[in-house]
Order: C-alpha cells, then sequence, then structure tokens
C-alpha cells in the first residue's frame, strides 16, 4: 500500500516540476500501458478458478458496485465542474 501511495507521490513531484514541458509521446504510452493493465488484470481473474466458480453469485453484486461507482463518479465530477467551471460574465470585462 505504502509502495503504491509513494509511486504515485512521486509521479505528483515529477509531474509538478516538469508542468511547463510537453510531452508529446506520454499520452501514448499511457494509453498502451492501461490497455495492457487492464488486459492483464483480466488474464489474473479469467484464470482463477474460484473467482470463475463464483462468477454467477458475484455478478448481479459486481453489476450493482460498479453501476453505483460510476453513477458516483458522474455526479462528483458534474458537481465539482459546477464549483470550478470559470464564469464567462467575469472573463468578458
Amino acid at each position: 500500500m505504502f509502495t503504491v501511495l509513494g509511486c504515485m507521490l512521486a509521479g505528483m513531484v515529477l509531474g509538478f516540476i516538469f508542468r511547463k514541458k510537453h510531452f508529446k509521446i506520454i499520452q501514448s504510452v499511457l494509453f498502451v500501458l492501461i490497455w495492457l493493465l487492464l488486459f492483464l488484470l483480466g488474464a489474473e481473474i479469467g484464470s482463477n478458478p474460484e473467482v470463475i466458480r463464483q462468477t454467477g453469485k458475484l455478478g448481479f453484486d459486481a453489476l450493482l458496485i460498479g453501476t453505483a461507482g460510476t453513477l458516483g463518479s458522474i455526479l462528483g465530477a458534474a458537481l465539482l465542474w459546477k464549483l470550478i467551471k470559470p464564469n464567462k460574465s467575469t472573463h468578458e470585462k
């Protein structure tokens, strides 16, 4: 857990330090790495016989939790956008 948080903090620090520079390749690399991580997660889950055996039982709970998490994220993002969205009338003056 501390390793994950440490890596995240290190990335934030590096991002802050290099915020003025624009690295064109980073977006492509991140895209590939995210797809690779999703594939490896699926392969790990698919290779676990216990998880596969319990898929029917866990399917509804997973659907419910996933849907609630997605809707909560959308609601939170919409609320945050309303808080930080610049007001057009203040920028026009």
